[in-house]
């Protein structure tokens, strides 16, 4: 079966974490869903750091709104911070059928009814 491809915007402290635990337990998540979890695309302003860290095992760009128009992306991964952008990115994921899951507390306590709203309306999740 075809494995579930992940976005990753924003790979610092909190993303390079999620990084290692996706690639740490692929096999069990794998096991435990029936489907593999693959980080296929990342999003980062410093590109050499995020080269050392995904080596060539996703594509990776400078643009975050690249990943989130991206056919093959089924779910993003919002690890950003802040609320402007990070809104911006999760709407746009949203409007294009993306399941979100963020850890972007700010996001959720400023623009959440919103974001919700959205989800809701296009029949997408959103976890935090």
């Amino acid at each position: 079966m075809k494995p579930i491809n992940v976005g990753l915007l924003g790979i610092g402290t909190v993303g390079s974490g999620a990084w290692d635990v996706l690639q740490r337990n692929a096999s069990e998540i794998e096991r435990r869903a029936g489907r593999g979890i693959r980080i296929a695309r990342v999003a980062d302003k410093d590109l050499p750091r995020v080269r050392k860290i995904v080596g060539t095992k996703a594509k990776i760009t400078s643009d975050a709104y690249e990943v989130v128009r991206a056919r093959d992306i089924d779910i993003v991964i919002e690890l950003i911070g802040g609320t402007a952008i990070a809104r911006d990115l999760v709407l746009e994921a949203i409007g294009n059928g993306k399941h979100v899951v963020t850890a972007n507390k700010a996001l959720l306590a400023t623009h959440g009814n919103e974001i919700f709203k959205a989800a809701q309306k296009k029949g997408v999740m959103v976890a935090f």
